[in-house]
């Protein structure tokens, strides 16, 4: 066998068809399972609904988990926080956004908190953390691996998130759940547009009326909102954080993402950027989506053990 230009042009058509072949049927086979796991979800999970982690301020405030069936063992658990700029949203409208994570073979938890029109800062914050120490004493109830937990969110979920992985117990934010059991640390955090520099959206160069809301006329705001900030508690030893931002986002800025990303890198936290490119503030497309949940699958991969 010769290479002439004709045989050689034959083997490279004959590659690229092998290529497209075993693309076509990675997808058909993505598909399928996707398939497969909206049949299967209700034989695969189980959920506790509307459970109280926490009584404060004369409200009862609940979380969902969507628990494994049949499972005897810790199992890994992701814990969402859902988005609103901490004064809008609820755990009930974000329940599409679990399904990825479960067909992922997590548990999920579905926290809500105490909104801005009911408690100012640093109420959401003091909430989630409460709903953190509540998932570590009731692991066994609900098979959580405390030693497997992801904190993730959108917007000022991705915030709350950050929050649940950074601000160190010592700041005294779950103060109000006080119990002998220590907070539950985060392997990862999957923060998806999360404001990072909270002055910044209440006073600083890009205001939001939503997140003013949060503080309204507190008088001590700027301390508050540094006391909520994640980038004031960069440090070496934290969870592996991967952050996904569009680069034209015009409400939580890009350029807070960027600071983080420099951050956590300067003191050698294993992080990733992933820009969304042209991307708003979420709303990203099916395309989109879908190489985001593979870049989370990969970073996760990679960095939990």
């Amino acid at each position: 066998c010769t290479n002439t230009p004709e045989s050689m042009k034959l083997r490279d058509i004959v590659v690229v068809m092998r290529w497209i072949t075993l693309l076509l049927f990675a997808s058909f086979a993505v598909a399928q399972t996707a398939a497969d796991f909206a049949q299967h979800a209700t034989n695969q999970f189980q959920v506790a609904a509307n459970v109280t982690y926490l009584t404060a301020g004369g409200h009862d405030l609940k979380l969902d988990v969507y628990q494994k069936r049949g499972a005897t063992t810790p199992q890994p658990t992701v814990v969402f926080f859902h988005g609103g700029f901490w004064v809008a949203g609820s755990k009930d409208t974000s329940q599409l956004a679990l399904l990825p994570w479960m067909e992922m073979g997590y548990q999920v938890v579905n926290v809500e908190y105490r909104l801005g029109a009911v408690a100012q800062a640093p109420a959401a914050v003091e909430d989630c953390m409460c709903a953190m120490r509540f998932l570590a004493t009731q692991a066994k109830t609900y098979n959580i691996d405390l030693n497997h937990i992801i904190v993730t969110g959108e917007s000022a979920g991705g915030h709350l998130s950050l929050s649940m992985g950074m601000i160190p117990e010592s700041t005294g934010l779950a103060r109000q759940c006080e119990s002998n059991v220590v907070l539950p640390k985060p392997v990862a955090i999957v923060n998806w547009y999360g404001i990072t520099d909270v002055n910044d959206v209440i006073d600083g160069p890009n205001k939001q009326p939503a997140a003013m809301r949060w503080f309204g006329a507190l008088a001590n705001r700027k301390e508050i909102a540094d006391r909520v900030s994640p980038l004031n508690y960069v440090r070496a030893g934290q969870p592996p954080v991967l952050t996904v931002h569009g680069d034209s986002d015009t409400t939580v800025p890009y350029q807070e993402a960027v600071r983080l990303h420099d951050a956590l890198s300067k003191v050698g936290v294993a992080n990733q950027l992933l820009t969304i490119p042209g991307g708003k503030h979420g709303n990203f497309t099916a395309e989109e989506r879908t190489k985001i949940f593979a870049t989370i699958r990969v970073f996760l991969a990679k960095n939990v053990r």
